[in-house]
């Protein structure tokens, strides 16, 4: 296991303070906030640790509301909403500086037979047709350097977006993206421990989809981005190290906001997951 990953994981892995208490920490990697994705996979590690093993999160609805602070712990508060017979609702309050900066509602169900239909996934290339390492460093090569160094930097999820114009290129495009990810170690088949990377990744690139319109992208420093809600509903069971298809749609932008759909397919076509987020997109003050 890469180190990245094995850092992600300890991130992911909350300290139990009390019952229904628990504190989560971030990576010192210089970011001014802490990863969105980070505090949904943390809160939802904490709704999962008091829900019986038997029942898997099938939805969550969250909000980000207030910047969470890299260099203090994120304590996260679990309300047990309700425990039925076949649903179990958890409640999740992140809390910083005495001030709630995310929240969390999620539904768990026991498994359960019936009926079954999905989309069909988008027929693109696959991962290993698309360019990285040395390739993809060459495409990038008259990009930002802001976007430049995010690409360089060491990381336990990898990306294969199949169009890279957004970087480059300054044009407006239609607002649809297809990008390949994955974990980059082995972490097992454990559930609980894929159910949460997944969601931690499911953060990534969809406020990007919303600038597409625009010729604009999250690493411009005339944009002023952040993401607002986040929800996600898992379909089938995931196995984050093999390669998923995170084909994403930015249906509308209005108000300062910008809303991005996205489907998790697996590299065999199976439908895993559905997203859906809405974004902070608009021009940054000028000072």
């Amino acid at each position: 296991m890469t180190e990245p990953v094995e850092q992600l994981l300890a991130v992911l892995d909350l300290e139990k303070l009390e019952e229904d208490l628990f504190r989560g920490t971030s990576p010192d990697v210089g970011w001014q906030r802490v990863f969105g994705g980070q505090v949904i996979a943390q809160a939802l590690s904490a709704a999962i640790r008091t829900v019986p093993q038997e029942r898997t999160c099938h939805s969550l609805h969250s909000y980000f509301l207030r910047p969470g602070d890299p260099k203090v712990p994120i304590v996260y508060t679990v309300d047990r909403i309700r425990d039925g017979g076949s649903f179990t609702t958890r409640r999740v309050v992140a809390m910083q500086h005495g001030e709630a900066i995310f929240s969390l509602s999620a539904s768990f169900q026991r498994y359960e037979e019936g009926f079954e239909h999905q989309i069909t996934m988008p027929d693109i290339p696959k991962p290993d047709e698309l360019p990285h390492g040395e390739a993809l460093e060459e495409i990038l090569k008259n990009a930002p350097s802001a976007v430049q160094r995010y690409w360089k930097r060491p990381r336990a999820i990898e990306f294969r977006p199949v169009v890279l114009d957004h970087y480059i290129s300054g044009r407006k495009l239609d607002p649809y993206q297809h990008v390949w990810v994955r974990c980059r170690g082995e972490i097992g088949d454990d559930p609980v421990t894929n159910t949460v990377v997944l969601a931690y990744l499911s953060d990534m690139t969809l406020l990007d989809t919303a600038l597409f319109a625009h010729g604009l992208s999250v690493f411009d420093e005339r944009v002023q981005a952040a993401s607002l809600d986040h929800a996600m509903w898992f379909h089938r069971p995931a196995r984050v190290c093999d390669w998923m298809l995170y084909t994403q749609d930015s249906p509308s932008s209005s108000g300062g906001r910008g809303l991005t759909r996205g489907s998790l397919y697996g590299l065999d076509g199976t439908l895993i997951a559905s997203v859906a987020q809405e974004g902070l997109i608009r021009p940054r003050r000028q000072e």
